[in-house]
């Protein structure tokens, strides 16, 4: 009689390995290899700790196999784990030094300790591989929107249960004024998976503006089918967001495909979003339009980029000044965002008067330098003479032809502003070598006298110097925190020099020290055969 109570036993515990792993969704074989960890344990707590005990379930018919395990020694130091080989050959006549025989063990009982052991070593095993498990699903999730519903909110933390797991959605990751129940229903974005000692850590947020863009894909057909695409987003977290948008099909009006009709798809997004205003914008390649689309709803009369500093600077009229840099400077801050530039905003009036002083300063310059009155002076500035070095290099007919000028007059002025580049060549050599900056140095090609006294200046003095530098130490960096802007100089703050020449610089220091290798000349493009 006792057989069948044996075998009832046996796919007893099959049936509880099985419900395991199909409540748990792991792998049967992880809730066999647990149970086989626990009967281990209550084995080597019954035989003693010594001993080196592995058990075995049959995974077709339950069976639970135990065994001691002896290793075939020459001789005999611990009896609990070792065996002689003489022993070892009369078991197994092929056995040989360094194997194992393995010595049944007749089954064990389960006491009350042993058995509640057993359960923790279980419960432990299986809850490791549902992290891991929850891991693996959720980690290639990243970049979803997911749904689940609030479980608990703990110091303003929501902690929402998605099915097969738990994620937490913290506060700086909600929305302002948004407030969660037990059982409330949430939709949100999966920014990252992280492996933690207390489990796989799932992070929400219903604040990243990739939020929106997934919000919009779901809403508007166009972007789920890769026809229209969201260019970028910027977003003031339940106030107000920028969306910039661009069609690949140029019969397809990306911002009518995304407000709907009668704005029906946006409405969506917003009422999402705890009534979030959007803009959306239309993306153009050119900078210059994408910007002035950006600032809407303020309207723009001109738009001045510099490339090099990553700058732009609008002009709007004095009226639209309050519309276009918006409450707290949000609509000129997420125009930046949106479009990756930092916008300057200036009326017509503060434009003008920038102008006008420029033109007084130019004037001035040139009145110095030239030694002209200042009539001629403001001639050469309203011409759009710059620098004394334009005058001194154009032709001369570009002089000439200016109204009230004549040739003699052209070559006079020209030979002004010669003598004084030269003494002004002369002046900062002096500086240079009083700055200490070395000949080398001073002579590499495209370093002009002032950017030596400028680097000397800034204790650049050596080509080793200068091949240790990084290019903002030269043109200066921007640093942004906290949205503040903060404005570091460089060496050539002060010279109009471009980002791409100063590292032109830094790389043939680098060069001329043999620190790398000077780069390959472009080979010239084989000629078509005739």
């Amino acid at each position: 009689m006792a057989e069948p109570a044996v075998s009832a036993n046996r796919l007893e515990l099959l049936q509880i390995a099985d419900a395991v792993a199909r409540e748990k969704v792991i792998d049967k074989s992880i809730v066999l290899q647990a149970m086989e960890e626990a009967i281990t344990r209550a084995a080597k707590a019954r035989y003693g700790a010594e001993n080196e005990i592995r058990a075995e379930i049959d995974a077709r018919s339950g069976e639970i196999r135990l065994n001691r395990l002896l290793q075939v020694v020459e001789k005999v130091e611990n009896e609990a784990t070792e065996i002689s080989l003489a022993e070892a050959n009369r078991k197994n006549p092929a056995a040989t030094v360094g194997d194992y025989i393995a010595e049944p063990l007749p089954p064990i009982d389960f006491g009350r300790i042993a058995a509640q052991n057993a359960k923790q070593v279980i419960v432990q095993k299986v809850r490791d591989a549902e992290r891991d498990r929850m891991y693996d699903e959720y980690k290639d999730r990243i970049g979803e929107i997911v749904n689940g519903a609030v479980k608990r909110v703990e110091y303003g933390n929501v902690i929402v249960d998605l099915g097969r797991g738990e994620a937490i959605v913290r506060r700086d990751e909600t929305l302002p004024r948004e407030t969660f129940r037990p059982g409330d229903r949430i939709r949100a974005y999966v920014f990252d998976v992280r492996r933690e000692q207390r489990g796989p850590q799932i992070f929400l947020s219903r604040t990243h503006p990739e939020f929106m863009a997934r919000l919009f894909g779901q809403e508007v057909p166009e972007i789920y089918d890769g026809v229209v695409e969201v260019v970028s987003v910027a977003r003031d977290p339940g106030s107000r967001a920028k969306i910039a948008v661009h069609s690949k099909d140029s019969s397809i009006d990306p911002v009518g495909a995304c407000v709907g009709m009668r704005g029906s798809r946006v409405q969506a997004v917003v009422n999402e979003l705890q009534g979030e205003k959007i803009d959306i914008i239309q993306y153009t390649p050119d900078v210059a339009s994408f910007v002035v689309n950006a600032l809407a709803p303020a309207e723009v009369t001109k738009v001045v980029l510099d490339e090099d500093a990553g700058r732009i600077e609008v002009v709007v009229p004095d009226e639209q000044l309050s519309l276009a840099i918006g409450r707290r400077g949000q609509n000129v801050r997420l125009a930046s965002q949106l479009t990756g530039w930092d916008i300057d905003i200036l009326t017509e009036a503060e434009e003008s008067e920038r102008r006008q002083k420029e033109f007084a300063t130019r004037t001035a310059h040139f009145m110095q330098a030239l030694d002209v009155d200042e009539t001629l002076a403001q001639l050469l500035a309203s011409e759009g003479f710059d620098r004394v070095e334009e005058v001194a290099y154009v032709e001369p007919h570009e002089i000439s032809s200016i109204e009230g000028l004549d040739e003699a007059t052209a070559e006079e002025l020209q030979n002004r502003a010669k003598a004084f580049l030269d003494r002004q060549a002369e002046e900062q050599e002096a500086r240079r070598k009083e700055l200490g900056v070395a000949d080398d140095l001073a002579g590499m090609e495209g370093l002009t006298p002032a950017m030596a006294v400028a680097l000397g200046e800034a204790g650049i003095k050596t080509v080793e110097d200068l091949a240790d530098a990084a290019t903002d130490d030269l043109t200066g960096w921007t640093e942004r925190k906290a949205g503040e802007v903060t404005k570091h100089r460089g060496a050539f703050s002060d010279l109009d020099v471009a980002a791409a020449e100063a590292e032109a610089l830094i790389m043939k220091a680098r060069v001329a020290l043999g620190w790398i290798e000077a780069p390959a000349p472009a080979e010239a493009a084989p000629e078509a055969e005739a």
